[in-house]
């Protein structure tokens, strides 16, 4: 049967945390990792209707994108609303585990979803992340470099785009010298020697630098390891903000509008630009994607969909550039009906039995006239 600890296993192995934002608040929020798992309610956030459809349902499980403690909360009492849904969820027995910002910059992530949601054709991310990635680089004697890459790919180094096992390995020739109380496994001690070696490079995410040098610390032979790892500024291919894409074929912008309107169910859609004028190229980010504003302008995109577009940044757009705010859930939403078959199918293939339901209840207190 599986456990909480294999709902987040499985979401995490999509959507690792160490892409998260540093300030997000991501993971398990209520419950006991160890706990059984047999029915999932997928959901945007926990609203007092969701935890009461939860209890209707018999859920053990809810799995968010909006976290329900945003912040680490100083108390948590019933004089809260987020206080009174969070004890009750405990009491209850019911997990609750929120996919935030590392599921948005996922590949197949809510933007990627968003962006295919909208027709979009060609998808790829609009911004990919900096500074999450590390160069990691072991000297290994020869004989073992297959052991060694092994290990680094089991914590996850060497993924470059749907490549996996990636390295760059050089020759070369490392010396030493072994005290008396050193185990050398080449040479003797006292004595300085010299042993060929190959030099092994890989990227690692800079969150898991440290678990991949003591995955190859356990199969490498030397019983001192010589490393070094340095941070790259390199974009990390695999994950991004936002995403671009191109429609099927030119359309006029107020016939796009009204496409977004109808595939979002969006109840009310604020757009700038000349409605007349033609829309191929596509920029998205769903949820609050105003701070890309700028690099889908530079990217070239005929138009850029996102949400919470405060109504200054309507001003001033470049001619021939459409802005589209079509609603905060909107954008979002449409990663529920894949993160809940995601699960089943992980669900599948480990052999077990999960009953994964996207929730009924509309959580979007916006309403449109």
């Amino acid at each position: 049967m599986m456990r909480i600890a294999d709902i987040a296993e499985i979401i995490e192995e999509w959507a690792p945390r160490w892409t998260a934002g540093e300030q997000d608040n991501i993971g398990l929020q209520v419950g006991d990792r160890r706990r059984p798992v047999r029915r999932i309610g997928v959901a945007l956030e926990v609203t007092p209707a969701i935890v009461r459809e939860a209890v209707r349902r018999r859920w053990d499980m809810i799995v968010t994108h909006h976290p329900l403690l945003f912040r680490p909360p100083r108390t948590l009492t019933t004089d809260q609303p987020v206080g009174r849904m969070a004890l009750e969820l405990a009491e209850r027995r019911i997990g609750v585990y929120a996919a935030h910002t590392n599921l948005d910059f996922a590949p197949e992530g809510v933007s990627v979803t968003l962006a295919k949601s909208l027709g979009l054709r060609d998808v790829r991310f609009l911004s990919p992340l900096r500074g999450l990635m590390s160069k990691l680089a072991i000297f290994v004697p020869l004989g073992h470099e297959d052991a060694v890459l092994n290990a680094l790919a089991e914590a996850g180094a060497g993924i470059v785009g749907e490549y996996s096992h990636c390295s760059f390995r050089s020759p070369g020739t490392g010396t030493f010298k072994a005290s008396g109380r050193a185990r050398p496994f080449i040479g003797t001690a006292g004595r300085v020697e010299s042993a060929d070696e190959t030099k092994i490079e890989a990227v690692v995410p800079r969150a898991r630098g440290l678990e991949a040098v003591e995955r190859v610390r356990a199969v490498h032979p030397y019983d001192e390891m010589a490393y070094d790892m340095v941070p790259v500024d390199s974009p990390d291919v695999n994950h991004g903000m936002g995403a671009v894409g191109v429609l099927p074929r030119p359309i006029q912008l107020a016939s796009f509008v009204g496409s977004i309107r109808r595939r979002l169910k969006a109840r009310g859609v604020r757009y700038a630009g000349d409605p007349r004028m033609f829309v191929r190229r596509v920029a998205v980010c769903g949820g609050s994607g105003s701070d890309l504003l700028a690099e889908a302008i530079r990217s070239g995109v005929d138009a850029f969909v996102t949400a919470d577009v405060k109504y200054h940044a309507f001003h001033g757009l470049p001619p021939g550039f459409a802005l589209i705010d079509a609603g905060h859930a909107e954008t979002e939403q449409v990663i529920l009906r894949p993160l809940a078959e995601r699960l089943r199918a992980a669900a599948r293939t480990r052999g077990e039995r999960l009953d994964v339901v996207v929730s009924r209840v509309r959580t979007n207190p916006v309403q449109s006239s």
